[in-house]
């Protein structure tokens, strides 16, 4: 026995006629669908029921799985103290989970509880379900910053868990879509989010999981995603197997997206290795970036390649272009990972000898000495894709009506404080933006009105 199925849920409180008094009525399609859904559950008899939960205790770079024999809950804190849950944990599942987990290099465990109570992203699913079957042991997950690819892979941990222990498992993606759908809803409106509403059901509709790696980061945040992450480690459990899916419905009458798929296993299906085939299309990729990376980009490329894996820093290669050992500028070396940020380290004047040197030594510091991540590992390196920024010179401007992003950077100065922003990033489309996120690196305050503005230029070598 293996993963049985799985099933895309929302966890919306009001949902639950206690905390909703009847307001719950106006999304009476996403009601008729978790009764659907739970009734499917019950149908396939599980043993294993796993939660993935993106208000279980989160980390940046670690996934947390709740430790202990069990848990209990309420919804006290949305004036339903009446409403109570008392969960079983499979400690089994949970130490061999645990187990494969680190087998394949995958940061997740049992350490760093904070709050062993049951969330409601874990509740409200459980309340359904508890009406149709309680005959389970809970797993509960929560979520990480890590890339979805490692998302996917505590998926395939789950799958791996469940035939090791012959457990009949079904696991349940909790999660609403976006919260920006409307003007008058809670979180106001971006047009991100009825397009990533319309996207997600599409791809979720369809079971097509390996479209779920084509959502950037900066599209899902500007949309306000809640499940994104939950859905592709459900995804993971599923990786390799046929699945029959149902899209029972879609609603976002408070400004919110609610979405209830279900997945019930019928075998395997060889085409069904999203992963695996995500994988190979990103290598195809790379194989083609680095072939045509310019001089620049390989000289960063050869550093970070040679000091991660030997601890040496390279020394100025012979046969690079004339103007990369004559000039001297600020030079900014970017990498990325699965589309995240991995490391950006600068400096905003020349602070050496040439260009060649300055890409060299702030190379190194992207890939090893940037505050915000752990040191780039040698099993990284054939994903990570570069950019040099070079910078030009730095002219004062008096509003920033002078700004273009796309053209220009900025500098915030106050004092000895100076905060710097590239032009033309993803996520940043306004000045203000811009402004106010250099303000922030900067550690000058918004409210700080003597402060001084330079734009620059950039060369942006790929």
């Amino acid at each position: 026995m293996s993963v049985t199925g799985a099933v895309m849920v929302p966890h919306p409180p009001l949902i639950v006629p206690e905390i909703g008094h009847g307001e719950e009525r106006k999304i009476q399609a996403t009601i008729d669908s978790y009764h659907r859904a739970a009734q499917k559950i019950a149908k396939w008899k599980p043993d294993t029921v796993v939660v993935i939960s993106p208000h279980s205790v989160m980390y940046a770079d670690y996934f947390h799985i709740s430790p202990g024999n069990g848990a209990k809950g309420s919804f006290a804190r949305f004036r339903a103290p009446q409403v109570k849950f008392q969960a079983d944990y499979d400690t089994e599942f949970v130490r061999m989970l645990c187990q494969e987990a680190e087998a394949r290099d995958i940061p997740a465990g049992t350490l760093g509880e904070r709050d062993k109570s049951l969330d409601h992203g874990t509740m409200v699913p459980l309340y359904f379900l508890d009406q149709y079957d309680t005959d389970y042991k809970l797993v509960r997950i929560g979520l990480s910053g890590l890339p979805l690819t490692k998302h996917y892979e505590l998926g395939q941990c789950i799958k791996k868990a469940a035939e090791l222990l012959e457990r009949n498992t079904v696991v349940i993606g909790s999660g609403d879509l976006s919260h920006k759908l409307k003007e008058d809803g809670p979180y106001g409106f971006q047009k991100e989010g009825p397009e990533y509403d319309d996207r997600i059901m599409d791809v979720m509709g369809k079971a097509a999981f390996g479209e779920l790696f084509d959502f950037s980061e900066n599209f899902c945040e500007k949309a306000a995603e809640c499940g994104h992450r939950s859905f592709t480690i459900m995804a993971g459990a599923l990786d390799g197997l046929a699945v029959k899916t149902e899209k029972l419905s879609h609603e976002g009458t408070f400004g919110v997206g609610y979405g209830v798929c279900t997945y019930e296993v019928s075998g395997r299906d060889a085409d069904r290795y999203f992963l695996e085939e995500y994988r190979q299309r990103e290598e195809e990729k790379a194989r083609k970036r680095k072939n045509a990376e310019d001089p620049f980009v390989r000289l960063a490329r050869k550093t970070i390649e040679t000091y991660v894996r030997t601890g040496e820093k390279i020394s100025v290669p012979e046969r690079l272009p004339e103007e990369m050992y004559s000039r001297r500028a600020g030079v900014f070396v970017s990498l990325k990972e699965d589309g995240r940020l991995r490391g950006c380290i600068g400096t905003i004047a020349p602070v050496r000898g040439s260009i060649a040197e300055e890409i060299i030594e702030n190379a190194i510091s992207a890939a090893a000495k940037d505050p915000r991540f752990h040191a780039v590992e040698p099993e990284e390196l054939e994903r990570l894709v570069y950019s040099v920024d070079v910078l030009g010179d730095a002219e004062k401007i008096s509003s920033p009506e002078e700004l273009d992003v796309k053209r220009y950077g900025v500098i915030v100065s106050r004092g000895y404080r100076r905060g710097l922003l590239l032009p033309d990033l993803e996520g940043v489309d306004t000045a203000e933006d811009q402004i106010e996120i250099a303000r922030q690196k900067a550690g000058i305050p918004e409210d700080a009105e003597d402060i001084t503005l330079e734009r620059f230029e950039v060369v942006r070598h790929y």
